[in-house]
């Protein structure tokens, strides 16, 4: 069987539940093809012992900002590419805030030609509701369905016209795709800088309050309920208010196809993390939405375990070190996760009690997966004759991130000397090691 033999993991398989020690033989075209024990060694190309590791399907990021095209000097398709398969991640999907915006079929096969060229790992686009990202009239939603679009957002902005986002959300129903949305009032969050509360007040700083989030939530869920025909998938992206939970229950409750991700900042870090031992406002812990309270965080992670959140999502956001050291409240928005992701659900999620193993890999790749319709791929599962998709994960081995640890182009993270408990330390792409720990 010229190929690849993987022995001894635990293989984690949340399609079919399998969870066992197993050896996963994958063949010379870069797919599964087989699952079993004591497999065959003799016959394979390498073999790789996975003792006391975790085989799973590649880890699959539904949002993040490579900045290609137009903000290259922060991020592009290739370095961000890097940066996810050092972090386990075997496939991506970038946000449409670029310049140009991808709002045209042209512009999402762009994406995926220049992915193909230079990335590390499988790309694919989501595609914007409204041209340009400006709220104003409708994107090419059903050709940049048929391009190759996994979703559609105009994430960076909310859409804020309510009979926009409603001809947005049937468009993108009848495209047979999820709309992604950032959910920010704008009126209520103009010139805000950080989170409402003792932290913004002592500094002076314009606040963003919780409601800003949950009213679009509200809106958002009523509209896509009351399209003739039926509903859209909906989905929150970066949920931050603990109070936004029970709009996802509820919702989800009444059988609406809504669905929210948390992001790791927004389940480790409060928004007294941004205030430095002198009193100064650090601005690695600016992101939007910003983060909230400890009891937001509380809220988030029970939502996690009870399955209201049922994705994660890393909102990778690289900026310069020139733009991050701009005063506070003109620094931008955002920091990068793709390295770090893993370790930080680990910390926060498993390290606590919250939820296992096997609901984290879920979390992470079947369930991003059937989001942006990459089930149908096979991506996000471990199956025989599906890609050879897959990350070795050590969930005993303590680290802390160094810069050096960085593969992307960019350096705006608050996590640099944290210890996480967990790591990704091979990805395999198509059945080839795209990088493993140590090189």
């Amino acid at each position: 069987m010229a190929g690849t033999l993987i022995i001894g993991g635990r293989v984690i398989d949340p399609a079919t539940g399998l969870d066992a020690t197993r050896d996963v033989a994958i063949d010379a075209g870069g797919r599964v093809s087989s699952i079993g024990t004591d497999l065959e060694r003799s016959a394979a190309d390498e073999v790789i012992d996975a003792s006391g590791l975790i085989v799973a399907p590649g880890l699959i990021d539904p949002h993040v900002h490579l900045r290609e095209p137009g903000g290259e000097h922060k991020e592009t398709i290739e370095t961000g590419a890097a940066a996810a398969v050092a972090g386990g991640f075997t496939t991506v999907c970038c946000m449409p805030n670029t310049s140009p915006a991808l709002d045209t079929p042209e512009m999402i096969r762009a994406v995926a030609k220049r992915a193909e060229e230079v990335a590390a790992c499988r790309v694919f686009a989501v595609g914007c509701g409204t041209v340009g990202r400006k709220g104003e009239s409708l994107a090419e939603i059903a050709g940049m369905s048929k391009a190759g679009a996994v979703g559609i957002s105009d994430d960076g902005d909310v859409i804020a016209d309510a009979g926009i986002m409603q001809r947005v959300l049937l468009a993108t129903r009848d495209a047979g795709l999820a709309f992604m949305q950032h959910c920010q009032e704008p009126s209520l969050t103009r010139g805000a800088a950080m989170h409402a509360g003792s932290v913004s007040a002592r500094h002076g700083i314009t606040g963003w309050p919780r409601v800003a989030e949950e009213l679009i939530i509200e809106r958002d869920i009523r509209l896509t309920a009351s399209l003739a025909g039926g509903p859209c998938a909906y989905h929150v992206q970066h949920m931050s208010s603990g109070n936004s939970v029970e709009l996802i229950r509820r919702a989800r409750e009444s059988g609406l196809p809504v669905s929210a991700e948390a992001s790791p900042h927004h389940l480790l870090l409060t928004h007294e993390d941004i205030e430095t031992a002198d009193g100064r406002l650090d601005t690695a812990f600016k992101m939007n939405p910003p983060l909230r309270e400890r009891s937001d965080c509380d809220v988030l992670r029970d939502a996690v375990a009870e399955g209201v959140i049922s994705v994660l999502a890393t909102d990778h956001a690289p900026h310069t070190a020139d733009e991050k050291s701009a005063p506070f409240e003109a620094a931008p928005f955002g920091i990068i996760g793709l390295e770090t992701a893993l370790g930080g659900y680990a910390k926060a999620l498993i390290e606590t009690g919250a939820i296992d193993w096997p609901k984290l890999i879920e979390l992470l790749t079947l369930a991003p997966a059937k989001l942006c319709g990459l089930d149908s791929q096979g991506l996000g599962q471990l199956k025989v004759g599906g890609p050879a998709d897959i990350t070795l994960i050590d969930p005993a081995q303590k680290w802390s991130l160094a810069e050096r640890d960085l593969a992307g182009k960019s350096r705006n993270t608050p996590f640099v000397g944290w210890e996480f408990p967990a790591r990704a330390v091979r990805t395999i792409v198509r059945g080839v090691t795209a990088w493993h720990q140590g090189t």
